[in-house]
């Protein structure tokens, strides 16, 4: 795991969560959470896009393991990886929208550049 919160889970169903929610991200490419979801999701999206451009069947299999859907993972593979080709990194944006109204958390728009 990248980061070093717990978001109040337990270990097996932080990293459920965080790889459903990866595959979401990747799916639809923008997603709207708390700032301290978004900073642990951002590096785990990067690692499956950087596995989409090298494109080899270990790095398929690698991110086929990681995500919960394989559609998700051919999108990845064939459209969204591609179009980052020329960039090194850096493939997502945070950006802060304020706080949610039910509990005061600090939300975040999470999308790719």
């Amino acid at each position: 795991m990248p980061g070093t919160r717990k978001l109040g889970k337990p270990t097996d169903q932080r990293r459920a969560m965080l790889r459903q929610q990866v595959t979401d991200f990747l799916d639809k490419g923008k997603m709207e959470t708390t700032v301290t979801r978004c900073k642990e999701i951002a590096p785990l999206a990067e690692k499956m896009i950087t596995l989409g451009k090298k494109n080899t069947l270990a790095s398929r299999r690698s991110a086929l393991s990681f995500m919960t859907r394989e559609d998700v993972v051919t999108k990845v593979f064939s459209e969204t990886a591609p179009g980052y080709s020329e960039r090194n990194g850096g493939y997502t944006r945070i950006t802060r929208t304020g706080t949610r109204r039910g509990d005061g958390a600090e939300c975040a728009v999470l999308e790719l550049v």
